[in-house]
């Protein structure tokens, strides 16, 4: 099938080695990582920004076209990189993207004083999106296309520029962070919030990763645009659109072979030389919607409820420095660090450590984790999925127990094998984690066998092929 991807990072970051030489290694984040499943099995144009300096200059030296690129598995694909004015690319994504968008929809804001709108971002945002939009338009024209997949709340304005230049083509756009209640959405002046829900509603489908987002994303078109909905699909001045939920995944065999690599082995003889008896183990992004204050609070409660484990357990926190140059994550990174402080200064003792506090980007120590944790805590505010309560699981050797937040999307697919959790109940969190602490092995067992089945059987091949199928579906039952 032929497709572009649009999405605000794309595949690849080039760069300059010390030599001078151009490079171009592999983008960052989850949804790189899921997409490049595509490159192998379609004919695949990818639409991205770009960011570096050198993806400037590669953009400028394609003059607007798509360059010929070459994924991890030798499959070629082409990337087209879209150049943004750089003061309306600040400010579309560090103002409006990340954090109010994001904010928005991770419930963040606290609405006795946040937020406060700047108008000239959010025309920034519209002018990132016509960027974008534009760029689709051209490829759709050079019959780059039988499908186009926007992702994301990058976008949200994109669909409905390319649905006014292009009324017959084929559009699905898949948000993957939480929908929140229409309330939520009075955040926004109403000419925005409306520009957001019929962007949106300009696509032939609308994914999310859980049926609780796609209802909150139904009844907010209701609400704020008076829509009318039937089932999983929403009709608003006299388009429809169709609804759905598939919860993304990973790649089974790409994680497999690496949590065999030399590199990962090395990281987990580095990472485990002086293992405790037990350990409780985070992975994320320093978020505020990861909510790891609250985290290392429940730790520090379980210590002071159950003293039997200390000086036994230890919470290893592998944490990724996220969005430093936005001021909330920067105040946010440092709270975790004065709690880590405090936890470790009233609970260590003879040279045990309650929280080992690690700030950096490194993945074969990250899966080398995955391997040997005893408790996974994933406890998010809120998360349209969360991959590292399947990452986890799927490559861990000690029967690990995963205690997971009621609000992350991952819930409705592993609660029944999972301990949940109210990420804003901290003595409820410290309970849990002694319950998985204290599961027997039998027990352990069942559940942690029962996540590894379900991940591999439900891979990102099922969630990329379910959103085609939607696609193509949705254009017969709309009769486009």
């Amino acid at each position: 099938m032929k497709l572009v991807v649009v999405s605000n990072r794309g595949p690849l970051v080039y760069g300059r080695d010390d030599d001078g030489r151009r490079t171009a290694k592999r983008g960052g984040g989850g949804l790189v990582t899921a997409l490049r499943g595509l490159l192998s099995r379609h004919d695949v144009t990818w639409i991205a920004s770009a960011i570096s300096e050198e993806d400037r200059a590669v953009a400028a030296e394609a003059r607007g076209n798509a360059i010929e690129e070459t994924g991890h598995d030798g499959s070629r694909y082409r990337l087209r990189l879209v150049a943004h004015d750089p003061q309306a690319y600040d400010r579309y994504y560090n103002t409006v993207a990340n954090p109010l968008l994001w904010f928005l929809h991770h419930y963040l804001w606290g609405l006795a004083e946040q937020p406060q709108l700047d108008v000239r971002a959010w025309a920034s945002y519209e002018e990132v999106n016509r960027g974008f939009a534009d760029a689709v338009v051209d490829e759709l024209d050079r019959g780059s296309a039988g499908g186009v997949l926007f992702h994301d709340y990058h976008l949200y304005l994109a669909p409905a520029m390319v649905r006014r230049a292009r009324a017959d083509a084929a559009l699905a756009h898949f948000v993957h962070v939480p929908w929140p209640q229409s309330d939520y959405w009075r955040v926004l002046p109403s000419a925005c919030r409306d520009e957001v829900h019929e962007g949106l509603l300009a696509n032939d489908v609308v994914g999310f990763h859980t049926e609780r987002w796609r209802r909150n994303f139904a009844g907010s078109c209701a609400d704020l645009l008076g829509a009318t909905v039937d089932g999983d699909v929403i009709e608003v001045s006299g388009r429809r659109t169709v609804t759905a939920s598939h919860p993304i995944s990973v790649d089974p065999a790409e994680f497999d072979d690496f949590a065999g690599a030399d590199a990962v082995r090395r990281a987990g003889e580095h990472l485990f030389a002086d293992r405790p008896e037990r350990v409780i183990l985070r992975v994320d992004r320093t978020d505020p919607s990861k909510n790891v204050v609250r985290g290392f609070r429940a730790f520090g409660a379980l210590l002071d409820r159950h003293p039997e484990h200390r000086g036994r357990v230890t919470m290893l926190a592998l944490l990724d420095p996220s969005r430093q140059d936005i001021p909330e994550y920067v105040e946010y990174l440092a709270a975790i660090e004065r709690e880590a402080a405090v936890v470790n200064a009233r609970h260590a003792d003879d040279g045990w450590l309650p929280i080992d506090l690690r700030i950096r980007d490194d993945f074969a120590q990250t899966v080398a984790a995955y391997r040997d944790f005893d408790v996974l805590l994933v406890n998010a505010v809120f998360d349209g999925l969360n991959l590292v309560a399947k990452e986890g699981p799927l490559v861990n050797r000690r029967d690990g127990v995963l205690v997971l937040s009621e609000n992350t999307g991952a819930h409705e697919e592993l609660a029944s094998w999972a301990i949940t959790v109210n990420p804003f109940d901290v003595d409820g969190q410290a309970e849990a984690l002694h319950d998985a602490l204290m599961l027997e092995p039998e027990e352990r067992r069942a559940r942690a066998e029962a996540i590894r089945a379900h991940v591999r059987t439900h891979d990102v091949a099922a969630w990329i092929d379910a959103q085609l199928g939607d696609l193509r579906g949705a254009r017969t039952t709309l009769g486009a």
